[in-house]
């Protein structure tokens, strides 16, 4: 497909990409901007800053106001919310599911899909068991889905991506990129990189 393309780097353990994710589609689809899924992990890149759990862990303050911050705008936004425990979830194999169906026809509904069940339901995606029940509800075959993901060539590009997303700049999730380099970082930045993506293309 061709036109403008703007990269969606998301974790699925993060809950403002959550927010992202239920509204990237519509908002793409809009502003006639395609929208490529770019899953990667937090974790090697909070490492690298000697975080050893998400920052809204690390200040109390912070993760108080971010989950009564969440509630509102899944209110408003009509998104059902339920807290998961533990927080943050390990997302690994949900990542390298992703990767797989991402190479297939339902990578984003598969995505859009953990995402439901972690912050709308509150359930872990940590399992095979649990990303075996998502593929479930999708109506995939989750044998072969969850054996691909853990191939060496799944593992390698996990890796690759989340090695781009540090030499990108990106510190956190949910971010944007641009074809010429922006990088745009949170949920409410979602229509401005949009807006960007789309104006570069045409040229302004």
């Amino acid at each position: 497909m061709a036109g403008p393309v703007l990269d969606f780097w998301f974790d699925f353990a993060s809950t403002y990409s959550y927010l992202a994710a239920m509204r990237i589609g519509l908002l793409g689809e809009q502003a006639a901007v395609r929208v490529r899924f770019r899953p990667f992990l937090l974790g090697p890149i909070f490492k690298a800053q000697d975080w050893i759990t998400s920052p809204f862990n690390l200040y109390p303050a912070k993760g108080r106001h971010m989950w009564r911050d969440l509630e509102r705008q899944c209110a408003e936004l009509a998104l059902s919310f339920r807290r998961p425990d533990p927080f943050p979830q390990n997302s690994l194999l949900a990542a390298r599911v992703a990767l797989v169906g991402l190479d297939q026809a339902w990578g984003k509904d598969f995505c859009l899909a953990v995402f439901r069940s972690e912050f709308g339901k509150g359930r872990s995606i940590e399992s095979r068991a649990a990303i075996g029940d998502v593929l479930a509800e999708l109506s995939i075959d989750a044998a072969p889905a969850l054996e691909a993901a853990r191939s060496d060539a799944i593992k390698t590009r996990l890796r690759a991506q989340t090695d781009e997303a540090q030499r990108l700049g990106l510190f956190g999730a949910p971010s944007f990129t641009t074809t010429d380099g922006e990088l745009f970082w949170g949920n409410d930045r979602l229509e401005q990189a949009l807006r960007w993506q789309k104006r570069i293309a045409n040229g302004e």
